[in-house]
């Protein structure tokens, strides 16, 4: 999947000099990251109400089109994919593949969190 997602992003970085009368691309990146981060939470809301009703294939019509948002909020704000992929490699190394970081304070972020985690669990075992 990541070689697909990498394509998208270098075509969208081509697409970023083109003419916003034939790309639609070209037009979203210039109208600016606002209106990029509103069509990416519009595009997930669509894929949340899809999946609640059971529709698979819209919820896969607009996963793509979820990814391809996504996609070109990382060209706005300067975000190579790259980058993505080495932060979920270091997640997967401290809490597997499935699992998500906790959310805390800024100065928290940079922390792991894996001794609270495994303090909580020998707690409750108790």
């Amino acid at each position: 999947m990541t070689d697909s997602v990498d394509r998208l992003y270098n075509a969208v970085l081509d697409a970023k000099g083109s003419d916003p009368g034939q790309s639609r691309t070209a037009r979203l990146l210039r109208a600016g990251r606002s209106k990029i981060a509103k069509k990416l939470a519009e595009e997930a809301i669509e894929v949340v109400i899809d999946a609640m009703n059971g529709d698979r294939n819209a919820v896969v019509r607009e996963s793509a089109d979820l990814l391809y948002n996504l996609v070109v909020l990382w060209v706005a704000s300067g975000v190579d994919p790259k980058d993505v992929w080495k932060e979920m490699d270091r997640r997967e190394r401290l809490f597997g593949i499935a699992e998500k970081l906790l959310k805390s304070s800024a100065a928290d972020k940079m922390r792991p969190r894996v001794a609270a985690l495994s303090a909580r669990r020998l707690q409750k075992r108790r």
